[in-house]
């Protein structure tokens, strides 16, 4: 018996999410624990929902979600791009509905390094004429 599964990978800062989607009831489970229970703001658990319910997927699949690293924050932004990537596997007919709310779209945005000679990545040490 083969169990269909739809696979997608999300990143967002330093957390890289591994998302699995098989078809079941909408249990979502993040790191062998309810995502209630892994994000308890209520932002975040709406946040890694959101492309499942714009798909009115909630109810059809089972998520299991491997995320590492970064803050809770972060990882939620990651499990949304991956579930949404797992979604245009299932179904690439919702491409245009995920990409116009923008679920589709990797965020760039990264923590600048320290640069040498200077105390953080923009900060400067005092400046003193004499």
């Amino acid at each position: 018996m083969d169990k269909v599964q739809y696979y997608g990978t999300g990143k967002r800062k330093t957390s890289t999410a591994r998302v699995f989607l098989m078809p079941g009831t909408g249990q979502i489970v993040v790191n062998h624990t309810d995502f209630q229970e892994y994000f308890k703001n209520k932002t975040q658990r709406m946040i890694v929902t959101q492309p499942l319910v714009l798909t009115d997927s909630l109810e059809k699949f089972d998520v299991y979600v491997n995320v590492s690293g970064g803050g809770y924050s972060g990882q939620a932004g990651a499990v949304q791009l991956g579930i949404s990537r797992a979604l245009l596997q299932f179904d690439a007919e919702s491409r245009q509905k995920l990409k116009k709310a923008g679920f589709l779209t990797r965020d760039p945005r990264m923590k600048e390094r320290k640069k040498y000679g200077q105390p953080g990545a923009r900060k400067r040490f005092q400046f003193s004429k004499r």
